[in-house]
């Protein structure tokens, strides 16, 4: 899948996306990443990419002319996005909506810096905006780097575990993932559920979905509430297995 990025900060994304499961993915053939200098495309000797508003204000606000001219000497895969804090919120489902653009190619991000961008951009080049949370950060590179992560992950081939975009939280269950123990099997006076080492594989997948269901009913509700709320079989589940402690 083809990502481009449009940024000020191309190292930023690049470096971070060398690592771990992305740096993989690029290795693979899985993930073809391309960050565009928007510097590249300026016409002036200070290479300025921003400028003061019209109509006077605090800060500075990114000039059309080099993203516009960014943007179409790449002709980057679309939907292009402008990573802003007024966007549609990115969530599981987006990143669901994001990987399936392998199939047609991928998809693109530009990332915005100083008060933000001139608004001919999103009015006429963009297809949308993103916003990572109700944050605001100096500019679109984190937020970046977070929707790629989230979207490759979905790529077929890309985690060595395909059952895990399935199981862990926002997965196809709609429910936050349960707790993980691992070796020792007592830590500190701390044991791991006994259930777990029990070799009974029927009863501790029981478990699992009723610590996960614990866990989305305590920190995430809502999340119950679109599955429609809890069937007879869950509410059994949860009477049968106590909820692990939580701080």
């Amino acid at each position: 899948m083809r990502v481009d990025v449009f940024t000020i900060f191309p190292a930023l994304v690049d470096g971070f996306c060398s690592e771990s499961l992305l740096g993989k993915a690029r290795e693979n053939g899985l993930l073809d990443l391309r960050c565009h200098d928007l510097r590249e495309h300026t016409t002036d000797v200070h290479r300025s990419v921003d400028d003061s508003p019209f109509g006077g204000g605090a800060g500075m606000v990114m000039r059309a002319e080099p993203i516009f001219a960014s943007v179409e000497a790449a002709d980057p895969p679309r939907p292009l996005y402008l990573l802003s804090p007024g966007g549609r919120r990115f969530d599981q489902a987006l990143a669901r909506e994001l990987a399936a653009t392998h199939e047609s190619g991928g998809f693109s991000l530009l990332c915005g810096r100083y008060e933000g961008v001139d608004h001919r951009v999103v009015e006429h080049l963009v297809d949308g905006e993103i916003s990572v949370g109700d944050v605001v950060l100096s500019g679109g590179e984190v937020a970046a780097c977070l929707v790629i992560e989230a979207v490759t992950r979905l790529i077929p081939g890309a985690m060595g575990n395909d059952v895990s975009p399935v199981t862990e939280s926002f997965g196809d269950s709609g429910l936050l993932e349960e707790p993980h123990y691992t070796r020792p099997a007592d830590f500190r006076g701390w044991p791991v559920p006994d259930v777990l080492r029990s070799g009974d594989h029927a009863r501790i997948e029981r478990w699992r979905l009723a610590q996960a269901l614990h866990r989305t009913l305590r920190v995430r509700p809502d999340l119950i509430d679109a599955r429609g709320g809890l069937s007879d079989q869950e509410k059994r589940l949860l009477e049968e297995f106590p909820a692990v402690p939580y701080p």
